[in-house]
């Protein structure tokens, strides 16, 4: 019997953490499973933080095969069954299933199924289900996944932070349990509607600079629902043009003059 390789590491967040730790591996997320043990604490007004500690373990391929589902979260990564899927999901008024071809009903019912164990490790009282977004400009859509519940600010955090980072990890499971990568948007009580209004005032707001000054500007890396925004707002502009650049997760826009 082969000895089980772990390691346990801390961070500001479950992204920087599960980072750090393949890091310090030298592996990549396909190649461990996650747990995690102290999901962290923002304090108030900055005061009694704690950070996130997660334990990643090596996997032992030899076992893959004997594994059952578990309630814990390094399971769930590998070990998402089908039939585990829960029957609210398939009943889920915000998906036609009528449309969907039975690869990308799969796609969903699992991504509901990974945030929602996500959100209950978080112990947070809420649910999320998933629908598929509005394709970019690229013709590439996003699973949307809508999470509602109670006091969910903490699961938002500062300037949107914690969002971002609970996206990033819930893409990455998501991602390695399909085998590919996967787009995720995630939106939490109407976050998603304020950061969108925010991002369209930034746009006109840089679209004006780029006029005056004849300089593109390189915005900050955006998932794929947010470069969209972004082109949409200005694509009737007559003084600049926008353009995606890069790849995901580090994909940006570039606004130029156009001239």
């Amino acid at each position: 019997m082969s000895k089980e390789i772990t390691t346990e590491v801390t961070a500001p967040s479950v992204e920087e953490a599960l980072q750090k730790g393949l890091e310090k591996l030298g592996l990549t997320a396909a190649d461990v499973s996650m747990d995690v043990l102290d999901s962290g604490a923002k304090g108030f007004l900055g005061m009694g933080q704690r950070e996130v500690r997660i334990k990643l373990t090596v996997h032992d391929k030899t076992k893959d095969d004997q594994r059952e589902p578990a309630q814990n979260i390094s399971e769930t990564n590998v070990n998402l069954r089908q039939d585990n899927v829960k029957e609210s999901t398939s009943a889920s008024p915000e998906k036609d299933d009528s449309s969907i071809p039975p690869q990308e009903e799969l796609l969903l019912e699992r991504s509901e199924e990974i945030v929602n164990t996500l959100l209950e490790l978080m112990h947070l009282e809420a649910s999320a289900t998933a629908r598929y977004d509005d394709p970019d400009r690229e013709g590439r859509k996003s699973v949307y996944l809508d999470v509602k519940g109670k006091d969910l600010s903490v699961l938002i955090g500062r300037r949107g932070k914690t969002i971002e980072a609970f996206q990033r990890i819930a893409a990455l499971i998501i991602s390695k349990e399909m085998s590919r990568w996967v787009r995720v948007s995630v939106d939490v009580e109407g976050h998603r509607s304020r950061r969108e209004k925010q991002l369209k005032g930034m746009a006109e707001k840089i679209a004006k600079q780029v006029a005056s000054s004849g300089h593109k500007q390189n915005l900050e890396p955006m998932p794929a629902n947010e470069r969209r925004i972004i082109h949409m707002t200005l694509e009737k502009n007559p003084h600049v043009k926008t353009d995606s650049v890069g790849e995901d997760p580090r994909r940006k826009v570039v606004i130029e003059p156009n001239k």
